[in-house]
């Protein structure tokens, strides 16, 4: 489930960068961007981001 969730994250942080350089998505991209941090925060918080 770990994996899954750096794969989410990893593909939204990669469809931001895109949505940034090519003045794409709007403000949809960047409310995808705030949903990923959340989840890398509360992922950090619980002690789940340890294992690899």
């Amino acid at each position: 489930m770990v994996g899954l969730l750096w794969t989410i994250i990893t593909v939204l942080f990669a469809l931001w960068l895109i949505g940034l350089l090519m003045h794409i998505g709007g403000g949809l991209i960047h409310i995808l961007l705030l949903v990923v941090l959340v989840l890398v925060v509360v992922n950090l918080l619980t002690g789940r981001g340890a294992r690899v």
